[in-house]
Parts: C-alpha cells; sequence; structure tokens
C-alpha cells in the first residue's frame, strides 16, 4: 500500500471505531501514534545505539535497556509530546475553562428561576407570553452557559411543567425548551467558536463580531413563529389566566426586572463588550465573567462550598475532555497530512470542479449528518479541519464558514434519531411528555435554522458587517 492509502485506511477505520463506541480523544492518540510509528519509522536512527553494542562484553541489562531504547526511539513520540505542550500553552484555550465556570457557576445561582418568572409577568399580553419568556431566558442562560445539556435541563425543569400547567400544547412546549437550550453553541460568548478559533487560526475576536448578528437573527426567527403560531393557533398557547401570572404595578415589576434580568443582561453584555471593542483579551474577559458570575452567586445567596466544588469539578472535567481532544486530533492530522491523505483530499475534492455554494452544501450536509453520533467539539477539533485547507481553493473565508457551522451545529442537536436536545429533555420531562412530543416539537425550529442558514448564504454582510466595521477588512 502507498502512503496515501495508508492515510485514507486511517481515517476510515477511525471512523468504525468511534461508531463502536471507542473514546474518541484517546482512539486519535492511540491511532496517531500508531500509524505515526510506521509513517516516521527510520530503522537507522531507531537501532543505531542498540547496533553499537558489544555482545561479548554486555549483560542481559544492558541489552534490553538499549532494545526499549531503540524501539521507543521514533519521531512519533517527540511530536505527541511537543502537540501535547502544544495545546496545554494554546492562549486560545485558556478561555474555556474561565467560560466554563461562569456558565457553572450561574447555573447554580438560582438566577434563571427569577429570569424566566419576571419575564413571563413582563410579556403577559404578548401572544404565546410563556414561549416567549422561555425563549428569552433559553437564550440569555444559554448565552451565560455555552452548555446545551445544562441550558435544557434546567429549562425543562422549570419552565416546561409551567407551560404544560397552563394548557400549552405538549410538542410546542418541548420544541421551545429544545431550541432555546442550543443557542449557547452560537451566541457569543460561545465557547464553540473559541474552540473553532483554535483549529482554525481566525481571530476568536471577530469570529465573536460576526457571530452576533446571525445569532440575533436565529432568536428573532424563533420568536417570531413562537408569537406567530400563537396568533394563528389559540389553543396551542393560550394566554394565561389572572390567577396563574398576576398583574403587579409597574414598580415591583421594575424592581423584579433590575433583580433579575439586569444582572444577568449587564454580566454578559460586559464581558462580551470588553471583548468587541478590545478592551480586554477573550482570556481577560472571561475571567472577568468567571468573578462576576461567582459574585451574582453570592449575591443572590446561593452560593455554598457544595455548589462552589461542583462547579470546579465540571469545570475540570469538561476542560480536559477538550484539550485531550485537541491532543488527539492534532496528532492525527499531523500523521494523517504526512502519510499525504490531506493532497489527496483535497486534490479529489478540487477535482470535481464545484462552485463554492456547491462546495459550501455539501460541506454543510456532512457536518450534518456527523452531527447524528457526535459532539460539536469533536467535529470542530476532528472533521472541520479536513475543510480548511480547502477554503481557501474556493476563495471562502475561513469566518463565515466558522459561522456557518455553528448554525449547521445547532441542528445537529434538533434532528431526529439523535437529537440530543430532545433526550435531555426527555430525560426530565413528566411522563405524559413522549419523545414523539419532543421530535415533532423540534421540526418547525429546525426549518428555521436552515432558513437563517439561507439568509446567510443569500445576505453574507449578516456576517462581515461587525468584524469590518469594528476590525476594518
Amino acid at each position: 500500500m502507498t502512503d496515501p492509502q495508508v492515510a485514507l485506511m486511517m481515517l476510515g477505520l477511525f471512523i468504525v471505531i468511534v461508531f463502536l463506541g471507542f473514546p474518541i480523544a484517546f482512539t486519535l492518540m492511540a491511532m496517531g501514534i500508531g500509524f505515526g510509528y510506521y509513517a516516521y519509522f527510520d530503522a537507522h536512527r531507531m537501532w543505531r545505539a542498540f547496533n553499537r553494542l558489544d555482545p561479548e562484553t554486555a549483560d542481559w541489562w544492558q541489552s534490553t535497556e538499549l532494545w526499549l531504547e531503540g524501539l521507543l526511539n521514533n519521531r512519533i513520540f517527540d511530536l505527541f509530546v511537543n502537540q501535547t505542550y502544544t495545546v496545554m500553552s494554546n492562549e486560545v484555550l485558556t478561555a474555556v475553562p474561565l467560560f466554563l465556570f461562569m456558565g457553572y457557576i450561574v447555573e447554580r445561582a438560582n438566577i434563571v428561576d427569577r429570569l424566566f418568572t419576571t419575564l413571563n409577568i413582563a410579556s403577559k399580553n404578548v401572544p404565546g407570553s410563556m414561549g416567549v419568556a422561555a425563549l428569552i431566558t433559553c437564550a440569555l442562560f444559554a448565552t451565560a452557559t455555552g452548555i446545551v445539556g445544562a441550558v435544557v435541563t434546567l429549562m425543562g425543569l422549570l419552565a416546561l411543567p409551567a407551560m404544560l400547567k397552563a394548557r400549552y400544547n405538549t410538542s410546542f412546549a418541548s420544541g421551545i425548551i429544545c431550541a432555546g437550550g442550543t443557542l449557547g453553541i452560537l451566541i457569543p460568548p460561545s465557547i464553540m467558536l473559541i474552540v473553532y478559533a483554535a483549529a482554525s487560526n481566525v481571530s476568536i475576536v471577530r469570529l465573536y463580531a460576526g457571530a452576533l448578528f446571525p445569532g440575533l437573527t436565529l432568536v428573532g426567527l424563533y420568536l417570531v413563529y413562537v408569537v406567530g403560531r400563537s396568533i394563528l393557533q389559540p389553543s396551542a398557547a393560550p394566554r394565561p389566566r389572572d390567577d396563574e401570572v398576576p398583574d403587579l404595578p409597574i414598580g415591583r415589576l421594575v424592581f423584579m426586572i433590575m433583580t433579575s434580568f439586569m444582572p444577568l443582561a449587564v454580566l454578559i453584555l460586559a464581558v462580551l463588550g470588553s471583548i468587541l471593542f478590545g478592551l480586554a483579551t477573550p482570556t481577560e474577559a472571561a475571567s472577568i465573567g468567571a468573578l462576576g458570575g461567582f459574585v451574582l452567586a453570592v449575591l443572590y445567596r446561593a452560593m455554598t462550598w457544595q455548589r462552589l466544588r461542583e462547579s470546579v469539578y465540571l469545570t475540570a472535567r469538561t476542560t480536559a475532555m477538550v484539550c485531550w481532544l485537541f491532543v488527539g486530533s492534532y496528532t492525527f492530522s499531523a500523521v494523517f497530512s504526512y502519510l499525504g491523505g490531506e493532497q489527496v483530499i483535497s486534490e479529489f475534492v478540487q477535482g470535481l470542479n464545484l462552485s463554492p455554494i456547491l462546495f459550501l452544501i455539501i460541506a454543510q450536509i456532512i457536518i450534518f449528518l456527523l452531527g447524528w453520533p457526535l459532539e460539536w467539539s469533536e467535529i470542530i477539533i476532528i472533521f472541520v479541519p479536513i475543510f480548511l485547507p480547502l477554503l481557501p481553493f474556493f476563495d471562502i473565508d475561513p469566518l463565515f464558514f466558522g459561522i456557518l457551522v455553528a448554525l449547521n451545529l445547532q441542528t445537529s442537536f434538533l434532528t431526529p434519531p439523535m437529537a440530543m436536545s430532545a433526550y435531555y429533555l426527555k430525560g426530565i420531562a413528566p411522563p405524559e411528555v413522549k419523545l414523539t412530543h419532543i421530535f415533532s416539537g423540534v421540526m418547525p425550529f429546525l426549518f428555521c435554522v436552515i432558513l437563517s442558514m439561507i439568509l446567510m448564504y443569500l445576505f453574507p454582510n449578516v456576517v462581515f458587517y461587525l468584524p469590518e466595521l469594528f476590525y476594518g477588512k
């Protein structure tokens, strides 16, 4: 077999092993080292010390020691150590644990229930008011955490029973929670965009600026659907009765907004604004966000030693997963490229004579299908770098491609049969909420995502306007 054929076999074998259920990070590292041992094999380098050994004077221990030294004298081990150091010293990835800590602290600070209650009362006269309140709460909370499972689970425990009690259609209510919970991987400050920036060498600041309008557009489409369906089908979202949502004096309502909505909104705007206006690096802004989340938890009297301990533990666990995925991916892709696999794929795609639009559509379909069995982190770290070298050939900006991928990955959480948001919600929903109800409820929101992707194709300035306004072309 030629080296490029070995590289393609390496990629195919990896996909098979992943579908068998092996841990992806350790599979990447094992395959990178295993195939790298073959790729970098140099018999002269490996056995030169062993060959100088005098068999008449050397004892068994010296022979074994030099034999093991020769066996391990392969450049793949140097590469693995260097890639590990590169990942662990990456300044962009430093922001990941800080944003995660901010999210886990906010999740445990009892802010969300206050926020949902306040928005529900404030939007009482809006059609589908409870759905609107749930969606806005999901968007704000998802922005603060960026952890889909946490948002869907917490909002499922808080908002779903309230909507069902208010006689909302089961599918409609379930779809709102699932769709709103996925927004955190798109709207800045998004952890997914940090991971994409580290994988693609695109400026995280420009990515945040570029993702802002597409994220708000998607939220707007969700809100239009919720309000529109509530008007056209009042039985799906009945107007609340006075005993369900009380009328409060304006002063009391303003106080509730100031103590629930404003603190979280100010925290998010301060973090995002300091990044976009160049007042702080993403890592520095993430530090302020983590500190602000901790202060909010203390002010709300929700911080306990147990909650702090859980937040630190979950932050460390998730950060370790991301970092080891990067180590494995860097090692795997370096060996794959050295064997010529990247060049084979590049020449094959370029030989198809695709237009840029057709290439983007095919790439997004592949990422959409990968979203069924894989997490977003695995797609961004492992498979998106395969497309990145092809972007200059098709004259596609990696910034635009990254935002498009972030939008596309919304669908991976919403599309049956592997819609993770649906399974998160089903795990904590009342027994009468069936999985079929949840699947049917998320489908209209899935069409909203596809519509937002089409709008990005048609109006690319939605992505480029803010980065060019703030930082130039």
